[in-house]
Formats: C-alpha cells, structure tokens, sequence
C-alpha cells in the first residue's frame, strides 16, 4: 500500500514519563547546542495522559535532573508524603501493623509524592511541546518500519475507519509512515511493538523471562474528616491465598481524595482467582474501610506491571532503535515505583541519540553506547541492588521473603554476594482447575464493591464498535477446547473488565467464547496470563480505549 510519509530525526512511541523525558531531554540538548531537531511523540490515547495509570507515589530524583526548576514550571507533585504505614491483615477483620524498623528501607517514602501520574505526564506534554515537540494523540503506533537489512526506520500509525470485515469504511484513512533515524519505544508495560522487537532481535537472551502483576486502582472522594494528607499505607495478606502474592495501597492525596489499588503477581497458580473480586473484596477490610465509609467512588481503571526487574533487563538497543521505560521493564517492585527510572531511561536514550548525530550516525545503526551509559547509571545501580526482591518472595513466600529483603536491604545494602533466579514465566505458574479450590466470591453491595461493568463505566473506556477485534487468538477452538476443560477458562476471571465471556446458546445449548473488545481497558493481562499463551494483544484504531481522569 502506498502510505504517506513524515519525516523526523526521532520518534516516540508513548507519551508517559519514558517518552516524554526523552522528547524533553533531545530538545534540551538541541537548544544548548544550537542544533535543529525534529521529534514526534506518537500516543494511542486520545490526549496525553488518558491511558496513564499509576498508584502512584514517586521519587523526583530524575524529575530535578530534567527540570531543576520543576516547582516554579508548576510540576503537579502537591502532596508530599508525611507518614508510612504498612500492615499485615490477618483476616478479614484484623490486621497488625508492621512496625517501621523492620520495613525493608526500599518501602521507605520520605520526600517522595504523592501524585496523578497522568497528570504528571500531561505537564511533561506540556513542556516538551514548548521545547519543540510534535505530539500525536489519538493515533496508534501499529507496525514497525524495517528497512532491508532488518533495521528499524520507524513506525506506521494504524489504519482509521476499517470496519469488522477487514473492509474500508466511509470513514476510511490509512495510516502513516512516521520515519526516524532513530525511533524509541515507550509503549509501557508489555508494549506490544517492544514484544515483537525483543522477539525479533532477541533482546531477552540469557535473561529471566519477565514477571508481571496487575494492579487494579480507584479513586474515591471522602470525608474531609477522615482525609490525612501525605498518609501512604501499604499491606498484604488477606484475602489473598498464601500462594498468592500481592499487596494493597492507599494514599491520601489532595482535595479530600484517596486512590486505592491493589496489586496481584501473575505468577499466581490457582485459575479460579479473580484480581478484580479480590480487591473488591479487600475493601471491607476494617483496615481499609475506615476511610471509605461515607464516600464515593470516582474513577475505576486497571494495568499490567513489568516487575521483574533488573534480572529480567532485556538488552535494549537494537538497528535503528531502543526500548526504554516500562517496555524494557525499568520498574524497581522493591520500591512499588517506576516513574523516576522510565524518566531516567529516556534521559539516557535522549544523551545517546544526540551523541550518535553529532557523531555522523545518520540512522539504522545500533545505538550500542546506550547500555552501557545505562549500566552505568544511577537507575540500573538501584535496580541492581534489588534484584533479589521478587525471587526471593516467589521462592519463600510473604513472610519469609520479607524477613530477606529485610536483611538484603537494610542490612547488606542490596549487595549480597549472589542472585536469586525465577526462570518459570507467570503463566506457566497456573494450575488446572481440578488441582486447585473454587473461591466463592460475595456480591457486591454498590457500597464499597462493585461489578466489572459499573467499574469500565468509570473508566470510560470506549472504542468504535465496528473495527477489527484488536484481541487476536492464535487458535480460536482454544478457548473451549483446551483452557475451559482444563483451566475453567482463567480469562473470565483475570480480566478485570469483563471482556472474556463464555456463554451458552439458549436454543441450542452450544458454549461459544465471546470476546467484549470494546470493554477492553489496555492492561495486557490476558497477553500475559493466558495459559496457552493464545491471546495477542495489539492496538485498536487511535483514540480507543479508556480516558483516564486524574489517575
């Protein structure tokens, strides 16, 4: 097909804290030497920030790094952080909390904050646009651009008005060839571009296979009485099984608001488990409930997590391009925190680029400076330092696993003299359903818990109805043939926005498997955790998908 083409020096794909502190940096560094720059961040959400999703409490380390004037440039972090507080609950109605001493010095938050990372990303857009940069929203990245010896030339942004059939719509506009000497990728979690490029160059050779979470979030109003700004509590326990890991937050941010999540390992075994149900669930918790009674709730939203870090690092730099941010997997679990590592990421890429142009590197050639300048770093030094964190919870449990990344982080600085492995990927963790105990989830009360239609409202999510499924299956007889006998078909339950059913015809009795495409809130759980591995995930025409407010 005959596309047409822009042409650019750099191009992002992703407009979170990765992309945009690489968008900002290249300007910044064309500017102090006189140099012309053309960049071009590409974002599938309908506006910078409307697929941000985060707890979130951050570190500013690589924010005063970008802009040391950050709080005159009116950056939105408003809440510091005041006071911790992590429990264990015992049960569904006692709890203990876990004295500070023996919190491992990685879930310590002194002068961090507390913010909305959309909103934190919507002021990066900003900035980056004043420095010079081209911001597509609403436009989905959906190919690689190779060249022909295999390099990468760029991105072409997805066709529009393709209706189900595969056939053009009056609404019809093909995509673009966006072409860059070098072009980043900073898609998040389980990008499903950095998928096919780690897959392609074999980036994560000799490395751990990833691990991931989901964490589910809300945002609720309450009493003004009950609101503590700055207060970050962090527990685990009930009602997640002991072989289940995960853990809750809470933070009280600025105007009389909480945002609430919780967070579950994907590695998790038993097929029966609902992410979603369980957090409703956990919000009965008197620990929990104590805040929201009396409140309301007003945003809903779910994302996967690339937690497996520095041990699963795949190699980031490839011909023509790098991965950075959550696309490479940047994020520090031991700290629940991953913004000021993607911003560092791309600070990095932005430095190597400018290197390599100045250098005469007119594109297509492998940044190879990139990883050892990030080796070098503070990012990958503190990545390092925790990269027994999650083996270790994995291979001992909660409780066993704390108590060493307590000695690990408190008492040898991270610095133990070997490193644990997890080399079975999450979902090949599941057990068949026969093996494991069917979980009896209670209905929700429209109080405190809710179901999964009410919560996609709340995101508002939306996609145009009559386009292709952008939720491929490899083999669609797989569904009802291997995952239902075998696994009691887990997507019913993993996925917190109620895509996947499986539904019986009245007349005839039949099972089919339906897919809800247009529920789909972009959290790549089912790309992740299908036991079959059957479900790709790809992006739908630009602009779909959740439009998240103030998350």
């Amino acid at each position: 097909m005959e596309r047409e083409s822009m042409e650019f020096d750099v191009v992002i794909v992703g407009a979170g804290p990765a992309g945009l502190s690489a968008a900002c940096r290249l300007l910044q560094l064309a500017a102090e030497k006189e140099q012309e720059l053309a960049v071009c961040v590409v974002e599938k959400g309908s506006e910078v920030g409307a697929h941000i999703l985060s707890g979130a409490v951050i570190e500013d380390t690589a924010l005063k790094e970008l802009f040391p004037d950050w709080k005159e440039r009116g950056a939105p972090l408003n809440t510091p952080v005041t006071e911790d507080e992590i429990y264990l609950l015992k049960d569904a109605e006692n709890a203990t909390r876990i004295p500070n001493a023996l919190v491992p010095k990685t879930m310590h938050n002194d002068g961090n904050y507390i913010v909305s990372l959309g909103n934190v990303c919507r002021w990066l857009g900003e900035q980056a646009e004043e420095l010079g940069a081209e911001i597509f929203p609403g436009f989905s990245a959906a190919e690689v651009l190779y060249g022909d010896n295999g390099e990468v030339l760029g991105v072409i942004t997805g066709d529009m008005g393709v209706a189900e059939d595969g056939s053009e719509k009056d609404s019809y506009m093909p995509g673009m060839e966006l072409r860059a000497k070098y072009t980043l990728f900073a898609e998040g979690c389980r990008g499903h571009l950095g998928k096919e490029l780690i897959a392609q160059f074999g980036l994560d050779e000799g490395k751990d296979p990833q691990h991931y979470g989901i964490g589910i979030k809300e945002l609720w109003d309450i009493d003004p009485a009950k609101h503590k700004p700055g207060l970050v509590v962090h527990g685990s326990g009930w009602p997640l099984q002991s072989d289940t890991h995960g853990g809750f937050f809470l933070y009280h941010t600025d105007d009389n608001q909480v945002t609430l999540g919780l967070i579950i390992d994907l590695s998790y075994s038993n097929p029966h488990l609902s992410p979603f149900d369980e957090f409703q669930r956990m919000k009965h918790h008197p620990e929990i409930k104590q805040y929201l009674e009396g409140g309301k709730r007003v945003a809903y939203g779910a994302r996967a997590i690339a937690k497996g870090g520095y041990n699963c690092l795949p190699k980031m730099s490839f011909p023509g391009g790098l991965l950075i941010g959550c696309d490479a997997g940047t994020l520090n679990f031991a700290k629940i925190k991953g913004t000021h590592t993607a911003m560092k990421s791309g600070m990095i890429a932005a430095e190597t680029v400018v290197e390599a142009l100045q250098n005469g590197q007119e594109g297509g050639q492998e940044l190879n400076a990139f990883d050892d300048q990030f080796a070098d770093s503070w990012a990958s030094e503190e990545l390092h330092r925790s990269r027994n964190f999650g083996p270790a919870m994995h291979k001992f449990g909660t409780l066993m696993g704390g108590a060493f990344n307590y000695l690990d982080q408190n008492i040898f600085g991270g610095k133990l003299p070997f490193t644990l492995h997890d080399s079975t990927p999450d979902y090949a963790k599941m057990k068949p359903a026969s093996e494991c105990s069917p979980i009896d989830y209670p209905k929700p009360d429209g109080v405190l818990s809710f179901d999964k239609l009410s919560s996609v409202f709340l995101s508002n999510t939306n996609h145009e109805e009559d386009q292709p499924c952008h939720l491929k299956l490899k083999d669609p007889s797989i569904p009802l043939s291997q995952n239902l006998p075998k696994f009691n078909e887990p997507a019913q339950r993993y996925c917190p926005a109620g895509v996947y059913e499986v539904v019986e015809d009245e007349n005839s009795g039949e099972q089919r498997f339906q897919i809800n495409a247009q529920n789909c809130v972009h959290c790549k759980t089912c790309d992740i955790k299908d036991p079959a591995q059957n479900i790709t995930w790809v992006t739908p025409e630009g602009a779909g998908g959740p439009n998240y407010p103030n998350m």
